[in-house]
C-alpha cells in the first residue's frame, strides 16, 4: 500500500510540474514581443532606432564635422491602412553629434475616424544602434478624424560614436523608414 501511495504522489508531482511548465511557457510567449521590442530599442538590434532621453548627453555632444551623412526618409502604410502617410522632406544632411528635426504628414481621407500605430527601422541595420530619437510618434496610437491631416515630428541625432565604428566606415546614407498600421479598436 505504501508503494501505491508513492506512485500516486509521483504522478501528482509530475502533473504539477507539467502544468507549471505549460503556464511558464505561455507567459513567456506573451512576454516575448514586448521584451524583444525593449531589447531592440535598447540595443539598436535589427535596425531599430534607439530612443534617447539623456538631455545632458545631447547637450554635451561634439559634432564630428569630418563625417557628413545623408539621412533619407520613407513612409508607407500597410495594405489595410487607409491613411496617406509620407515624409515632408526626402532627406537631410548632418554630421554625427548634430541634432535634426524632420516631419512626416498623415492624412485620413475617409469619412470615419481611424487610429493608427507606426513601426520604424533604420537601414543599414548596423546604423540603428547609433540613430537616436529624442522625440517621435512611433509605437504610440494616433487617431485621425475624418479628413484630418497632422504633421508628426521626429527629433533625432546620430551618435558621434558612429564616426569611429569600422563596420560603418563606408556608410554615407541612412534611411529612416516608418510604416503605419491600422490599430485594433
Amino acid at each position: 500500500s505504501s508503494s501505491s501511495s508513492r506512485k500516486n504522489g509521483g504522478s501528482t508531482d509530475t502533473i504539477y510540474y507539467v502544468c507549471a511548465v505549460a503556464i511558464f511557457t505561455t507567459g513567456l510567449a506573451y512576454a516575448a514581443v514586448p521584451l524583444y521590442r525593449l531589447f531592440c530599442q535598447a540595443t539598436g538590434f535589427g535596425g531599430t532606432v534607439v530612443k534617447s532621453l539623456d538631455s545632458e548627453k545631447v547637450a554635451a555632444m561634439k559634432p564630428v564635422e569630418s563625417r557628413r551623412i545623408k539621412v533619407k526618409f520613407a513612409g508607407t502604410t500597410s495594405a489595410t491602412m487607409e491613411w496617406q502617410f509620407f515624409p515632408q522632406q526626402k532627406e537631410v544632411e548632418l554630421v554625427p553629434g548634430e541634432t535634426s528635426l524632420a516631419f512626416y504628414t498623415a492624412r485620413n481621407p475617409t469619412d470615419h475616424a481611424i487610429t493608427g500605430i507606426s513601426t520604424y527601422n533604420v537601414i543599414p541595420f548596423e546604423a540603428g544602434q547609433y540613430f537616436n530619437k529624442i522625440q517621435c510618434f512611433c509605437f504610440e496610437e494616433q487617431r485621425l478624424n475624418p479628413n484630418e491631416e497632422v504633421d508628426m515630428p521626429v527629433f533625432f541625432y546620430i551618435d558621434p560614436e558612429f564616426a569611429t565604428d569600422p563596420a560603418l566606415k563606408r556608410v554615407k546614407e541612412i534611411t529612416l523608414s516608418y510604416t503605419f498600421f491600422k490599430a485594433r479598436e
